[in-house]
C-alpha cells in the first residue's frame, strides 16, 4: 500500500473503520469487493518467517477462532446489508490448510452466507505442500477455490533443514500434477532466495526443479535477517546466510532461468508464463496491484477478517489487532477489532496514483495525473522530477515532455523509481 503499513496510526479505529464503511453503503457503489482472510495457524515454525502466526499441534483451537471470524462477517453485514458483490477472496496466514476440511467448509459456508460471490471470481489459497494430499486439493476445489499457492521456498535438502521446512520435490510435483487435473486456473510456486546454506549451484538445481514444475505464477522473494524483529530467525546461523554477492547471484541467476523458459518478470518479485492472464495484462498495460500483490483486477476496496489483518476501504487503510487475545477480546465484546490505520489526504492520493502507475504501468502521463488532481505535475513533483533525472542516467526511466517511462532495466527496479514519490 501507499503510504506504507508502518505509517498507520492509532488514532484510526473501530469508529473511523464504521464510518468508511457505511460512506461505501451510502454511495450504494456496485463495485464488488475484494475479502482476505488470515488464518495464523501453523503445526511447526519456519524459521525465516515473519508473518504473523500461531504455532501449535492443537487444532482445537481453531474453533474458537472460526466463531470470531463468523462473528466479524457478521458485523460487516451489520454495516454493508446482506449480498454485496464479491470479485476476490484470498485465504492467508500462517497455514489456512491448518483447517479441517469441514472447518474450511464452515468457514467458506459463512462467507457465501453474507456476501455474493461472482461467477467468475477469482477464489485463492496458500497451500503448505507438506500437509497437504490431492484429496485436500479435491475438496478446496469443490468449495469454489480455483487458484492455489504453494509455499516452496526452495528445493534443497540442507537449505530445508536449515530453515525447518522440509518438503521433498516429489510430493510437490505429486500435488502440482493433482491441481492440473482437477482443472485449477492457476498455480503459483513462492520461492525466497538469501536463504542459509544456499549457493549458485544449489539454488540453480532449485529453479531448474520449478521450471519443470510449470507454475503460472511465480513469486520469488528476497530474505530478509531481522532476528532483533522475528523470533524464529535467531535460530538460524548468520555464519550460513549468503553473502551479498551471492544474493545477487541468486537472483541474477534465477531472473535469467526463468526468462529463458517462457516467463515474464511482471515486476516486484513476480513472474508469470507469457500465456498467463498477468502477463498478457503486463503487455497490454492493465496490470493493477493489491495487498496480495499483481492482479489482472483494478484494486477494489478490501474487507480483512481476522488477526492482524489489513484491509482497504474507500481513501482509509485499516488493521486489526495483532495479538490474539486481543483480537478475540474486540470481536467476542461485539466491536470490530480494529487497532490502527490511516485516512489518506489528498497528497497521498496523489502519490499513490503515481506510484501505482510506475509499479503496474511502467509509465506516467503528467496530463492524466494533473486533469484529475487539478495540480501542475511538474511544480508539484519538481523534487522528485529532480531526482527522476539520476534515474534516467542510469537507464531506469526515460523523461520525456509530459510522460515518465520505467525501462526494461528499470523494471527489475521499480521499486527504487516508485520509492522516488514516496514522501
Amino acid at each position: 500500500s501507499y503510504p506504507t503499513a508502518d505509517r498507520y496510526r492509532g488514532d484510526f479505529g473501530v469508529e473511523q473503520y464504521r464510518q468508511a464503511l457505511r460512506q461505501r453503503r451510502d454511495s450504494c457503489t456496485t463495485e464488488p469487493l475484494s475479502l482476505y482472510v488470515h488464518i495464523p495457524f501453523c503445526e511447526s515454525v519456519c524459521y525465516y518467517c515473519a508473518c504473523n502466526k500461531v504455532v501449535t499441534r492443537h487444532h482445537d483451537r481453531a474453533a474458537r477462532y472460526l466463531d470470531a471470524l463468523s462473528r466479524e462477517i457478521a458485523l460487516h453485514v451489520e454495516e454493508l446489508g446482506p449480498g454485496v458483490p464479491v470479485s476476490q477472496l484470498h485465504f492467508g496466514g500462517g497455514t489456512p490448510t491448518f483447517l479441517s476440511n469441514e472447518e474450511l467448509a464452515r468457514l467458506m459456508g459463512d462467507l457465501r452466507g453474507a456476501f455474493h460471490f461472482q461467477p467468475d471470481a477469482e477464489i485463492s489459497v496458500e497451500v503448505d505442500p507438506r500437509t497437504a494430499t490431492p484429496e485436500r486439493l479435491a475438496f478446496l476445489q469443490q468449495l469454489g477455490f480455483n487458484r492455489l499457492s504453494f509455499g516452496v521456498q526452495d528445493f534443497d535438502e540442507r537449505v530445508q533443514v536449515a530453515v525447518h521446512r522440509v518438503q521433498s520435490f516429489d510430493d510437490v510435483a505429486a500435488l502440482m500434477h493433482s491441481a492440473r487435473a482437477l482443472g485449477y486456473a492457476s498455480v503459483n510456486v513462492d520461492l525466497i532466495y538469501g536463504l542459509p546454506l544456499q549457493t549458485a549451484a544449489s539454488f540453480a538445481r532449485t529453479i531448474e526443479q520449478v521450471i519443470a514444475l510449470r507454475p503460472d505464477r511465480i513469486a520469488l522473494y528476497a530474505y530478509a535477517h531481522l532476528p532483533e524483529r522475528f523470533k524464529p530467525q535467531r535460530r538460524i546461523n548468520e555464519a550460513d546466510l549468503p553473502d551479498r554477492e551471492t544474493r545477487v547471484g541468486l537472483l541474477s541467476s534465477a531472473i535469467q532461468g526463468f526468462l529463458n523458459q517462457g516467463y515474464t518478470y511482471i515486476g516486484m518479485d513476480h513472474f508469470a508464463l507469457n500465456t498467463d492472464a498477468l502477463a498478457i495484462a503486463k503487455q497490454r498495460g492493465e496490470l493493477h496491484r493489491n495487498f496480495q500483490g499483481y492482479s489482472t483486477q483494478p484494486d477494489r476496496d478490501l474487507i480483512a477478517l481476522g488477526v492482524s489483518a489489513i484491509g482497504r476501504i474507500g481513501d482509509t487503510y485499516s488493521q486489526n489487532a495483532k495479538i490474539l487475545d486481543e483480537y478475540y477480546a474486540a470481536i467476542e465484546s461485539g466491536k470490530f477489532a480494529v487497532e490502527r490505520g490511516l485516512t489518506l489526504s489528498a497528497d497521498d492520493l496523489v502519490r499513490r496514483e503515481v506510484i501505482m502507475d510506475i509499479m503496474c504501468q511502467g509509465r506516467v502521463d503528467f496530463s492524466r495525473i494533473e486533469a484529475k488532481h487539478g495540480l501542475q505535475f511538474g511544480d508539484y513533483f519538481s523534487r522528485e522530477l529532480s531526482q527522476m533525472a539520476s534515474l534516467a542516467e542510469l537507464g531506469l526511466v526515460n523523461l520525456h515532455l509530459g510522460e515518465l517511462r520505467v525501462t526494461g532495466l528499470g523494471w527489475y527496479f521499480v521499486r527504487a523509481v516508485a520509492m522516488t514519490f514516496d514522501k
